[in-house]
């Protein structure tokens, strides 16, 4: 939805850079709600990141920063701020840990600027919260931790609500028939790529056997890869190994997308911001962790199953595998993968655990 209404004061949130950090920030949402039931939440977002917002039950208004990644752009942020002051914010929360985003709420006069301590934020912040390293929290505790008044630690077991996204049943239908399938068809989703780097991907073979024991199980079932345009070389070679599955990397938008995987009988996929809008879904989910820590950045569902090796190596945190050898993901078999998607496609029940 979208209000101009002024009479009560509202909230700006300014969303992260990536897909995943803006679903795992949906736990803040809520709780800025529980504390001020009538204030409006608006959301500043990249456009390639606004489409999760939107699915958001909880955002009132979403507006598009017009900003060039990396570039300061002071006279747009102060044109963007003026155009901010009229809306009445009495609170803005700051994800990015960056001075040029910190900047905007403070040149639109916005009174309480909340944010983590980050570049040359002093000032343009005025309630600081702090990162503990030597106890790092989930990524969702992190964000949510901004509605409340900064503690250097937190509980490890403190209660988070989790993510919840929901999309029209009419987007779901319309997305359905421009690919040409029928609205009940069985679907399964991979998303094999990530923008983080090529160490994060399980690879494009062992997505394509898995993809053929699949359709050998259920016939029926119509297989999607889901994707950017940078992921669709990926998504091609796995096509070509394992034909009748329809490869929509680049083809859709995040909003089509998101409209397909909350139809989806299962998704499998890698660390990936598509992973967190399958979780938010409540979808059956298969979640395939190399180089990245699932401790930190987890799916929140209770209908995730998470592999993860730990291999000595890792969490190495690294784009590309700076040993050469990637076995974090290389290890990881199709029947490990298979073992937990096939109970969730035979719909059994209590089939899916959370690692």
């Amino acid at each position: 939805m979208n209000k101009t209404d002024t009479s009560s004061p509202r909230i700006l949130v300014i969303s992260p850079n990536w897909i995943g950090d803006a679903v795992m920030a949906q736990p803040l949402l809520r709780r800025l709600r529980e504390l001020h039931p009538q204030w409006p939440i608006d959301v500043l977002a990249p456009a390639w990141v606004a489409p999760v917002w939107r699915a958001m039950q909880e955002v009132d208004t979403v507006m598009e920063t017009p900003f060039k990644h990396g570039k300061l752009q002071l006279g747009e942020r102060r044109k963007f701020a003026a155009m901010l002051r009229p809306r009445g914010y009495a609170e803005a929360y700051v994800l990015p840990n960056t001075m040029k985003f910190a900047l905007i709420p403070w040149l639109a006069g916005i009174p309480k600027r909340v944010g983590y301590k980050g570049e040359m934020r002093y000032g343009l912040l005025n309630v600081i919260h702090h990162d503990e390293p030597a106890a790092p929290r989930r990524m969702a505790a992190f964000y949510a931790a901004l509605a409340d008044a900064p503690v250097r630690r937190l509980p490890q077991d403190a209660p988070l609500p989790q993510p919840s996204l929901s999309v029209a049943d009419e987007a779901s239908a319309a997305i359905m028939e421009r690919i040409g399938l029928p609205v009940g068809v069985p679907l399964v989703v991979f998303a094999p790529g990530a923008e983080f780097g090529s160490a994060k991907r399980w690879p494009s073979d062992r997505y394509a056997e898995l993809a053929i024991t699949v359709r050998q199980a259920h016939p029926d079932a119509e297989i999607l890869l889901l994707g950017s345009g940078k992921d669709k070389p990926v998504c091609d070679d796995i096509v070509a190994a394992a034909p009748g599955v329809r490869n929509l990397a680049g083809a859709t938008s995040l909003s089509e997308a998101i409209a397909l995987i909350a139809r989806a009988n299962a998704v499998v996929c890698n660390d990936s911001g598509l992973m967190h809008i399958a979780a938010a879904f409540r979808r059956p989910l298969v979640a395939v962790y190399g180089p990245t820590d699932p401790r930190h950045t987890p799916p929140l569902s209770e209908l995730a199953k998470i592999l993860w090796l730990h291999i000595e190596c890792a969490p190495c945190q690294q784009r590309e595998c700076p040993l050469g050898h990637h076995r974090c993901m290389k290890d990881i078999s199709t029947d490990m993968v298979w073992t937990p998607l096939k109970p969730m496609l035979a719909g059994e029940p209590n089939a899916v655990t959370t690692a």
